[in-house]
Formats: structure tokens, C-alpha cells, sequence
């Protein structure tokens, strides 16, 4: 109804009202009925029934996805599941020849920002389908009942707009599925459990020989807390790991990125792929826009390797922050993360990018670790290294203060992450066991045998280098950043000295 529509209504009621009762029409059932009427139209509006149901309907994007899987980078396994599971819905005869049940559901699970959004959207333009996308927190509400009847809207929706635009298929995509899919323990939250069990109807309801098709396209960071019933084959049949992208394909998702920007030549992106070890897509696609944002900051017409670096820097540490410290407190912060620096390149040479003493988010400096191979299995010895590497930033202080300060913090808590890894992984002298096994006490005793002994290695793997710490403090505290390459020519440079850094 038209906004002038609403006001003749709203005017003209009272007129009738008054002229009924005017000449003598009881008049008290018709205010009665009114009144009824108005406050059953209002409790529908609050729970998303007549009104906001329909609202929010008509607000859900429903398109045609124009995103092709060429222009998703870095993710070549996933694509290629995915493309096989879509070929259920436009090779249904040859499927139907082969006795082959096609797929209902699709679960695409990783961590945020790889492109689980953007693979369904990429599978619905792959297969010329409807796309229709909503988020696990649409349907949840407080109300009995709401969350159940908006996922009938969905489903339903689906269907007439497949109908509507002439589509033989359409894509129903859940994101953030394990907000209204957990495992259900009986306990208080009806609600979600209707939802649940709405959903699951409707996918049962699903028969593939029928037009339109539908699939179900869900996305989660976190399987583990998925119901079983939504797991189980005939609903999410394929489950596809979208991960994080190695080198090869951060190489290819920035390439993507940079299609459209002016590089200048000095740009090595086989480099920032390198660099930006651990990146998801999406983190990788700001490191290219921070960039373009350096480069128009400087008043510069191309993007060059500096504006990259700093992108990197922006994306994992935050914006650059003007915290003024004390000469001293920087001087404490600079022969902290020289320690860091010192112990990486002892333990694993050519790994420091860069030292820096400019303070990024909640640090006051930082060192860039640059892996030199993408790695997913750690041996004992890798991760005792990993841990001192953690612990030579308070171990530098202490040699030079004698005592650590609050910025070993994080440092610590990133060694007793290690070290907890280790327990868990049956890499210490307890052996194989459960954690539910080890009590408090135990633990505590082998977390600080563990982080004592290599605190006492990194700290006779550095005292001999105390003249690197010195020179190099020197440069850091005029400059403030400081490459990898010169921090490995001023550590090359110095006599080698008798006693060598000590391995496990």
C-alpha cells in the first residue's frame, strides 16, 4: 500500500466510526474487533511475521551470480570438488544413466576470509542457477516458531524465483550454518532445535527428479559443533576443507587482486606471496588495497614493493600508531626484538624480513619472519625452536637489564601455546596421553621444565653476540626499521664465535 494510501485509510476510520455511531449503529463489537485485530497485527510485526518477514524478504539479495571460479585464486582443490558436486544439477540425464543419487547439500568448512562465500556464488554462476543467500543469524529469534517459518520463506522463495526468471535449478546458501545447527543436547533451546528440524525437513523434502532443483550450500568455521543429523549422507552429502592458500596460490589470489592496479616494476609479488605466510584471500586482498591506499598517501601514480610492505604490516599488526616512548623504553624494546631477530636467524638463517621499532596496533616493535617453505607437521626439535625463538626477546632484556618487562607477555603466551602442542601431540616425557588424564599439577611441572631448559638454551645461544645486539642497536634507534639483509650482513661480519648456538 502507498504511503497516501495509509493516510485516506487512517482517515477515513474515524469518520466511519463517528457516522455509524451517529445514527445509532452499536458501534462497541466494531471497536472490539478493531482493537483485536490491531494488536494481533502489531505481535506479528515484532516476531517477523506479516510486515518484517516480508521486509526482510524482499531485502534478501536473490541474483544470478556473475562470479566465475577463474576469478577465485588459491583454492584449486575446493573448486575442483565443488565443480564435480555441481555437475549434479546440469548433467542430471547422464547421473540418472549412471543409478548415481544426486547431492542435496554441499558443507564447505575453513577459517574466515578463503572464499567459502565466494565459491557458492561461483557454483551458481557455474551452473546458471538462482542464488540465494542468508546467514544462520537471520533465523534466529526469541519468538517460538519465526526462525522455522523463515526457512520455509527460503526454500520456498528459492523455487518461485527459479520459476520466475526460468532457472532449472537454484542455490540456497546458509552462511554461519552452525549458528542454528549445533548438536542439540535437550536442553532449553527449543527454538534453535525447530530451526534445525525445519531445515532438515525441507532438505529431506528436496527431491532431485523434480524443476526447479535445489541444492544447499552451507559455510562454517566451526564443523565440530555440527549436529550429527545434519552430517549424515542425503543431507550434506560432500563436505569440502576450503584453507588457507599456500604460497601458489596467494602467488595467484594476488595476481588476481593486481589486475587492476598500476604496479610499479620494482614489484615482486612472488615475494609478498612469501611474505604473507598463513594470509587468507580476503586478508590478501586488503594487503593490495592498503597498498593502492600508501601509494595515494604518498602522492605516488604506481603501487611500489615499499607500499606492499607496509600493507603486510597494516594487515597483520594494524595501523601505525604515534605512541611516543621514553629513550630508554624504546632502547628496552629495540634489544627485545633484536633478541627475537638473533635467535631466528641462529636457528633458521635468511627467516627475519625486517626489525622494526614502529609501533603497529598493540606493539611497540616487532620482527617480520619471512618461512622459507610452507610446513603443516613440526617435529619436537621444530617446536623447541619455535619456543626459544618466543623466549630471546626476554632473555635479551635480561642480559642486558637483568629482569624482563610486561613486553614478554604475548611471548610467553605463544612459548606455553608450543608447549601445550607438545603435551597434546605426545612429544614430551609424559608419552601418549589424554589432557583429561594430566592434572593441573603435572602439567604445570612439565610446562616449566620445558620453557627452563630453553630459556637456559637461548641464553647461551646469545650471550656470545653480544656486540651484534650493540651495533644493531645503534642503527635501530637512529632508523627505527631494519632489514633482514643488513641484520644478517652486520651477524655474517662478526668473527664467528667459539661456542655455537645450542640444537636440540
Amino acid at each position: 500500500m502507498s504511503k497516501y494510501g495509509k493516510e485516506i485509510l487512517i482517515g477515513t476510520i474515524p469518520v466511519l466510526v463517528i457516522f455509524l455511531a451517529y445514527i445509532g449503529v452499536n458501534i462497541v463489537p466494531l471497536l472490539f474487533v478493531g482493537f483485536i485485530g490491531t494488536m494481533m497485527l502489531l505481535m506479528l510485526r515484532q516476531r517477523g511475521g506479516i510486515g518484517a518477514a516480508a521486509e526482510k524478504k524482499t531485502k534478501r539479495a536473490v541474483v544470478t551470480s556473475k562470479i566465475s571460479f577463474d576469478e577465485i585464486g588459491g583454492q584449486d582443490r575446493a573448486k575442483q570438488e565443488i565443480i564435480e558436486a555441481m555437475d549434479f544439477l546440469i548433467k542430471h540425464e547422464e547421473i540418472k544413466k549412471m543409478g548415481i543419487r544426486p547431492l542435496k547439500g554441499i558443507l564447505l568448512t575453513g577459517p574466515p576470509g578463503t572464499g567459502k562465500t565466494l565459491l557458492a556464488k561461483a557454483a551458481a554462476h557455474y551452473t546458471d542457477s538462482v542464488f540465494i543467500a542468508a546467514s544462520g543469524s537471520e533465523f534466529v529469534e526469541m519468538y517460538v516458531g519465526v526462525g522455522a517459518s523463515r526457512i520455509r520463506d527460503l526454500f520456498k522463495d528459492a523455487r518461485s524465483r527459479a520459476h520466475k526468471e526460468g532457472k532449472e535449478s537454484a542455490i540456497v546458501f546458509i552462511d554461519e550454518i552452525d549458528v542454528i545447527g549445533g548438536k542439540r543436547d535437550g536442553g532449553q533451546h527449543k527454538e534453535y532445535d525447530q530451526t534445525l528440524n525445519q531445515l532438515l525437513t525441507e532438505m529431506d523434502g528436496i527431491h532431485t527428479g523434480e524443476s526447479p532443483r535445489i541444492m544447499v550450500i552451507a559455510a562454517t568455521n566451526r564443523k565440530e559443533i555440527l549436529d550429527p543429523a545434519l552430517l549424515r549422507p542425503g543431507r550434506f552429502d560432500r563436505h569440502i576443507q576450503v584453507d588457507l592458500p599456500d604460497k601458489k596460490g596467494r602467488r595467484h589470489i594476488l595476481s588476481i587482486h593486481a589486475a587492476n592496479k598500476p604496479l610499479a616494476d620494482d614489484v615482486d609479488l612472488d615475494k609478498i606471496a612469501e611474505e604473507t605466510y598463513r594470509f587468507s584471500g580476503a586478508m590478501l586482498e586488503s594487503v593490495m588495497n592498503e597498498g593502492a591506499i600508501y601509494a595515494m598517501r604518498d602522492g605516488s601514480e604506481l603501487i611500489e614493493q615499499k607500499h606492499l610492505a607496509l600493507a603486510i604490516d597494516k594487515v597483520m599488526l594494524g595501523e601505525q600508531t604515534d605512541r611516543e616512548t621514553t629513550r630508554e623504553e624504546k632502547k628496552r624494546v629495540a634489544l627485545h626484538e633484536l633478541g627475537h631477530a638473533l635467535m631466528a636467524e641462529l636457528l633458521r638463517p635468511n627467516s627475519v624480513s625486517q626489525v622494526s621499532l614502529r609501533p603497529r596496533g598493540g606493539a611497540l616493535g616487532y620482527v617480520r619472519h619471512n618461512p622459507q617453505k610452507e610446513q603443516y607437521l613440526y617435529t619436537r626439535t621444530y617446536l623447541e625452536e619455535q619456543i626459544m625463538i618466543s623466549l630471546a626477546g626476554a632473555v635479551a632484556e635480561e642480559m642486558f637489564y637483568g629482569g624482563r618487562s610486561t613486553g614478554s607477555r604475548n611471548d610467553f603466551e605463544q612459548a606455553m601455546e608450543v608447549v601445550k602442542m607438545m603435551i597434546e601431540s605426545g612429544l614430551t616425557s609424559l608419552g601418549i596421553v589424554q589432557r583429561e588424564m594430566i592434572s593441573k599439577d603435572e602439567w604445570a611441572k612439565v610446562n616449566n621444565e620445558i620453557l627452563d631448559e630453553l630459556t637456559e638454551r637461548t641464553r647461551k645461544s646469545l650471550e656470545p653476540y653480544r656486540s651484534v645486539f650493540l651495533d644493531s642497536l645503534e642503527i635501530l634507534m637512529h632508523e627505527e626499521v631494519m632489514s633482514g639483509e643488513r641484520f644478517r650482513e652486520m651477524l655474517h661480519s662478526m668473527k664467528q664465535p667459539a661456542q655455537q648456538p645450542a640444537h636440540a
